[in-house]
């Protein structure tokens, strides 16, 4: 019996083929530090043509920072592409890493709100969003409770943060995993092996000790590495290969992070989907994707009629050519929408 796919949403401008290749490296027009309030300072940066179309990328993690290779999804003649590292981590200060940096005020509340003060400080009225992973739950956070100032969204690996996904990622996927994952369950004391693995791992994270914390980021990323580990057309190995100082902001964020749901009530993004409506929105998810299975992807589309799905085949969580193709092909497509 054919697998059935939810309604596509609104067809997209006709626009010459997609690009099959990234555009040319490129450097900021512009950046800077932004007072966020709380102590902290985000990095942004804008590049491409300052008078183009606004877009935003929302990175994933969370905690992973923005990365240059994202400028090159938006072509400079058309797009204004603007970047931001978020609370504590890339450029941003103070920064994760150093275990004196709290982290009560860095929330997804308070990433909203630093977005929302970055558009009114760049003076855009309305912005594409560009994310996945984490980011795309912060994209529709954001979108839920800001919709007049979307404009379209661009999602690449659909995430909501809900309980039930964050134990799938930490627990029940370890079924298919069962060495490595009894690896990361026994990193930890044996009185934290039966309970909530990202909250023991996030007191670890947190430790006085040093030695105990970067074991605890290592731990964590062995086993993010060993999620994606099938995934030879992307980038397996991802997590762990990163410097020290960037290892472990990533990981005390998202442990943060994580054991708190992200500090969503349980299920409202996709309750309050209907807040997108009227945002055309593209959603490109990878079959293969173990940590984020399609369901929640599938989910999303069937709540949000101006989505479409498409599901890449040979794709996992960190991509595949194919996937990469059809997030330049989204991206162009929208950039000539008013």
């Amino acid at each position: 019996m054919p697998e059935p796919r939810p309604a596509p949403g609104p067809a997209l401008p006709a626009e010459p083929p997609s690009p099959i290749e990234q555009f040319p490296p490129i450097e900021p027009y512009a950046h800077g530090l932004l007072d966020v309030g709380d102590g902290n300072e985000v990095y942004w940066e804008a590049c491409g043509n300052p008078d183009g179309k606004p877009a935003l990328v929302v990175h994933g993690g969370p905690g992973s920072g923005c990365k240059p290779g994202s400028r090159r999804l938006f072509d400079p003649a058309r797009y204004r592409a603007v970047l931001f590292d978020q609370r504590g981590c890339g450029r941003s200060r103070p920064h994760a890493s150093d275990p004196a940096t709290a982290l009560e005020h860095n929330t997804t509340g308070h990433l909203i709100a630093d977005m929302e003060r970055l558009r009114e400080h760049l003076g855009i009225e309305r912005w594409l969003l560009y994310g996945g992973s984490w980011g795309s739950t912060l994209i529709l956070a954001y979108a839920e409770q800001y919709p007049e100032r979307v404009s379209e969204i661009v999602i690449n690996g659909v995430t909501m943060t809900r309980p039930e996904e964050t134990d799938w990622l930490y627990r029940g996927v370890g079924r298919f995993l069962p060495g490595p994952w009894e690896t990361f369950r026994d990193a930890l004391p044996p009185e934290d092996r039966a309970g909530d693995l990202v909250a023991a791992y996030s007191r670890r994270l947190n430790s006085p000790d040093t030695a105990v914390r970067m074991a605890a980021a290592r731990d964590w990323c062995a086993w993010e590495d060993a999620v994606i580990a099938h995934e030879v057309l992307g980038k397996p190995g991802g997590y762990s290969d990163r410097p020290d100082d960037a290892l472990m902001a990533f990981t005390r964020i998202a442990a943060h992070y994580f054991a708190h749901d992200a500090w969503l009530e349980d299920g409202r993004l996709l309750r309050d989907a209907h807040r997108l409506t009227g945002i055309p929105g593209t959603l490109i998810h990878g079959r293969l994707d173990l940590s984020s299975p399609l369901r929640t992807a599938w989910e999303l589309a069937a709540a949000w009629p101006d989505a479409e799905l498409t599901v890449i085949d040979d794709s996992g969580h960190t991509g595949s050519p194919a996937l990469h193709r059809a997030v330049l092909g989204a991206i162009a497509r929208y950039a000539d929408r008013t």
